[in-house]
């Protein structure tokens, strides 16, 4: 192939590649647009740029949703969330990889079955165990859920990272008279930041977007999230869509704003990980 017809091939594959990003452009577009315009100029010209910019459909929005209650009732289950899962996880994934015997081994394919099936099958169990045990209606029962929905990938993940420290550092520690526990603490946690911060982007993306389970535990309107604020503002038998999206930005900037930020953490922990492990 001469140097021409690489070039024709090269530009070839561009021209696709920025159609199929205007593709993917168009529907943020209009989610943008029509925050700005009125109900009879976003139904009369959907695509259109507006006569009048206009944000009362943001304030609106904020208004109708209690934005400032919500966003936090978001963050404290997210945080939590994320924590409790790292903590739980690289636990369990340092003695998975530094124990390799045949039970924790049982243990490990037992626990990644927890990929492969969604805990949507087990909710009448799920909520009747929660109602047993009184945290319906708790932020409890939805951070609990989500660690343990969470847990199995970052087992998987954070496992395959472990195998790329070098145990004679946990070695040397075990010699200097430090226990597990401590050279866990001091030795191999500090050395898996880059896969921690991976695995703390994707959790915290998993549970600031979980619509499911706060539908189902969270009954009380103060305890709502942003998206269960979203949901409640459809209406039966139609939707004013300028007061729909201006709520829609509001509860996906922050995440947009949290992923462009820490974006090339996730590429980086994730190759890490799979290529060493």
């Amino acid at each position: 192939m001469n140097t021409l017809s690489a070039r024709r091939i090269n530009i070839a594959l561009e021209v696709i590649m920025l159609l199929l990003a205007a593709v993917m452009v168009v529907p943020i577009y209009y989610l943008l647009v029509t925050t700005l315009k009125t109900s009879a100029e976003a139904a009369l010209h959907p695509l259109a740029l507006p006569n009048h910019f206009m944000i009362s459909g943001y304030i609106k929005a904020w208004q109708t949703m209690n934005y400032p209650r919500v966003f936090m009732n978001n963050v404290l289950i997210t945080v939590t969330s994320v924590v409790g899962v790292i903590l739980l996880a690289s636990l369990a994934a340092y003695t998975f990889a530094r124990r390799p015997n045949r039970i924790n081994q049982i243990l490990f394919y037992f626990i990644l079955i927890g990929v492969t099936i969604p805990f949507q099958v087990a909710t009448i169990p799920l909520f009747k165990l929660m109602k047993s045990f009184g945290l319906v209606d708790t932020f409890s029962a939805v951070i609990l859920v989500n660690i343990f929905t969470m847990i199995s990938f970052n087992v998987f993940l954070i496992k395959n990272f472990i195998a790329t420290v070098p145990i004679e550092l946990e070695e040397s520690a075990s010699i200097d008279g430090c226990g597990v526990f401590g050279t866990f603490r001091r030795i191999t946690f500090p050395l898996l930041l880059p896969v921690i911060a991976t695995v703390g982007i994707l959790d915290s993306l998993t549970a600031w977007n979980d619509f499911y389970t706060p539908l189902l535990f969270l009954q009380s309107r103060e305890k709502g999230v942003i998206l269960l604020e979203v949901f409640r503002n459809i209406g039966q038998f139609s939707t004013d869509w300028t007061s729909f999206f201006p709520m829609l930005v509001l509860g996906i900037a922050p995440l947009l704003l949290f992923y462009l930020f820490m974006q090339r953490y996730i590429i980086s922990g994730i190759v890490t990980g799979a290529v060493k492990g």
